[in-house]
């Protein structure tokens, strides 16, 4: 049984989707009410909660039990990328700090509350996703969206050896940038934001919803079983890149 946060989203909504296909029971929690089509659509439960609250994370986790008996998967996959976070010479503290929360704290509380229905279950996995901008600089910068994945790559590779010995894998996913909703309104009005990022991608176009959906769901399978602490990257290559193809 797999929990998927964020799951109203591009990302989440299309690992939701390649969970069920998989055979797995999906959990499929939003602040959105609009989760609740996700989880009609897979066949799963839809749960409302808040990520940031730590009640609403322990309680979403509750009913999962309780409806399926169990927690096998844990994508921790909710965040946001506001357009007030910018350089850090304009990002104000409120828009740092509600960041952080959606980001970093909510991976926090995930796990925090989520792996202990692992290790009753005598292991599991978890993913967090994290950002490919962990691992690089960028000077377009979304100052704390960039120090909040840096945070969730350290904790998940904390936790993924921490727990090794006992059965629960956990890596931290990392895409490049996602043709979502999200990305769409940040960049894609925009053909020159869009292109100024497009020539650093070696593949020349952004990812797709759906691939990343393919990597949560490998990390999630036994296929996987001898990978944690992982920084999974699926980045289209920009990782490794100094000067792209013409």
């Amino acid at each position: 049984m797999a929990v998927v946060t964020g799951a109203a989203g591009g990302i989440g909504r299309a690992s939701a989707r390649r969970f069920a296909a998989e055979g797995a029971r999906v959990v499929a929690v939003d602040v959105a009410e609009r989760v609740e089509e996700v989880a009609d659509e897979v066949g799963g439960l839809a749960v409302v909660a808040d990520v940031t609250d730590g009640r609403d994370v322990a309680s979403m986790y509750a009913r999962a039990v309780e409806a399926f008996g169990g927690i096998d998967i844990c994508f921790n996959n909710a965040g946001i990328a506001p357009p007030e976070d910018d350089s850090i010479l304009l990002t104000d503290e409120a828009a740092w700090s509600r960041v952080q929360a959606a980001n970093l704290t909510s991976v926090y509380l995930c796990c925090r509350h989520g792996i202990p229905h692992l290790l009753e279950r005598g292991g599991g996995s978890v993913i967090n996703t994290a950002s490919f901008v962990a691992v690089l600089g960028s000077a377009t910068s979304q100052i704390s969206y960039t120090a909040s994945k840096g945070g969730v790559l350290a904790m998940s590779r904390e936790l993924g050896v921490q727990f090794a010995r006992q059965g629960v894998r956990v890596n931290a996913l990392c895409p490049g940038p996602v043709d979502t909703p999200l990305l769409r309104e940040l960049f894609a009005k925009d053909p020159e934001r869009a292109a100024r990022r497009l020539v650093h991608v070696p593949m020349g176009r952004f990812g797709r919803p759906e691939e990343i959906a393919a990597a949560a769901a490998f990390l999630a399978s036994d296929d996987a079983s001898f990978i944690t602490a992982a920084t999974f990257l699926v980045d289209g290559g920009i990782h490794g890149a100094y000067v792209t193809p013409l």
